[in-house]
């Protein structure tokens, strides 16, 4: 079953290696239209932004379709085992970013002191 699986993990990496050949390409072919002057530089970012996204919607949906087709070839039990872990990842990473977020609202905080007590120190010495 691991040679299937590394089967859908080549697929995966090769969809993957696609999308950014193809956005390299058609970032190459931008830049040739706008050094032409066929193509303005803001027309040239727009159509880059679009590439980038629609080759990002690709990507997820090739990343959805492997795990589905590996999901497939999994038994009931491998695939409660497999959302088990995935839970526990998840668990962990929205620990980790709620810690984060702790910490970057202590800075803001800390900051938002800092700059009051500036203000209030620049108040004082106008009024003086």
């Amino acid at each position: 079953m691991s040679n299937i699986g590394d089967g859908f993990k080549n697929i995966f990496l090769a969809g993957i290696g696609a999308m950014a050949y193809t956005g390299e390409k058609g970032k190459e072919i931008i830049d040739q239209l706008v050094s032409k002057g066929e193509l303005t530089l803001d027309q040239g970012r727009e159509l880059n932004e679009e590439l980038q996204r629609k080759a990002g919607e690709a990507t997820s949906n090739i990343r959805e379709s492997a795990l589905e087709a590996r999901m497939r070839m999994m038994t009931p039990e491998e695939r409660d085992e497999f959302a088990a872990i995935a839970a526990k990842i998840a668990a962990e990473q929205n620990a980790q970013a709620a810690e984060v977020e702790a910490e970057v609202e202590e800075v803001v905080e800390a900051v938002e002191e800092a700059v009051e007590e500036v203000v209030e120190a620049v108040e004082e010495q106008v009024e003086e």
